[in-house]
């Protein structure tokens, strides 16, 4: 695993790092027999998504989960685990508070998320949020891996557009120009994936036969902010007990591509956004 040096300089430069084998295969192995139990007894708090075991469309027959740490003491021991809590300090420059958790089970055959910004979501002010992505499963272009746009944490949060809904269960996306580089993040199980609340990302379909791509995913706000969205409190320290910030309200400035003089692309701030709360 990179040095928490290595992992903070390679953050701030490209607004992403991966953390390797955080997390032990034993551990990861026991977060997948939990979720997996916990998602087959049926309904669980949050899964407006729907739970229907007859749908045709895997993501119907495993939902992800979300806000799990609320009622499920296995997953708040992971929201507030020391060894996620040293990455974050030495990344964020000072110890995070933690605001929502996920796990998502993409089956085979279950569609991916469109290229999106956390903060969209979120609405942290002041600064971003940073996700805790973590592998429960190899991770590769196969199985839906995530993509992320290396450099793009420097840019405003996008004006979204419609998303292709045959490949991405959310129906927003934000627009690139042709020559944007997007990358695979390719991850072992136990290996975590920060990333900054701006940075753009998404995911693959899972075009496999019969493999799952789980995550286990926290996020997490600096500890300088003093709002985010009402959807992601209470927000808490990583000690458990919780801390009162204000609840942004929904819009915001959001940015569009246009050409500039010499006829490249460059972002403008303009126009006006509405967040919601699906992201991966």
């Amino acid at each position: 695993m990179l040095t928490q040096n290595a992992l903070a300089n390679q953050f701030q430069t490209e607004g992403y790092t991966v953390a390797r084998g955080l997390f032990s295969t034993d551990e990861t192995n026991r977060y997948v027999d939990h979720y997996m139990k916990m998602r087959s007894e049926g309904d669980k708090p949050g899964d407006f998504a729907g739970l229907d075991l007859t749908s045709e469309d895997p993501l119907k027959r495993f939902p992800r989960m979300i806000h799990m740490h609320r009622w499920d003491d296995v997953t708040l021991k992971w929201l507030l685990d020391p060894r996620i809590n040293r990455c974050l300090t030495e990344i964020m420059g000072l110890e995070p508070y933690a605001v929502q958790t996920m796990v998502y089970f993409k089956p085979a055959g279950g569609r991916g998320q469109a290229l999106h910004q956390d903060n969209f979501y979120l609405r942290v002010q002041p600064g971003t949020c940073v996700a805790a992505w973590m592998a429960l499963d190899r991770c590769d272009e196969e199985n839906g891996c995530l993509q992320v746009v290396p450099g793009s944490h420097q840019w405003p949060v996008l004006c979204p557009v419609k998303a292709d809904l045959s490949q991405s269960f959310t129906d927003v996306t934000v627009p690139l120009p042709p020559d944007v580089k997007i990358e695979p993040v390719l991850m072992e199980p136990g290996d975590v994936l920060f990333f900054n609340g701006s940075i753009v990302h998404g995911s693959l379909p899972n075009i496999s036969s019969d493999r799952f791509r789980r995550a286990l995913i926290g996020h997490y706000i600096a500890g300088e902010a003093n709002s985010v969205a009402q959807y992601y409190h209470p927000v808490l320290r990583m000690d458990g007990t919780e801390v009162e910030l204000e609840t942004s309200e929904g819009g915001g400035p959001c940015g569009v591509w246009v050409d500039n003089e010499s006829g490249a692309k460059q972002i403008e701030v303009t126009g006006k956004l509405e967040a919601g709360f699906l992201h991966e």
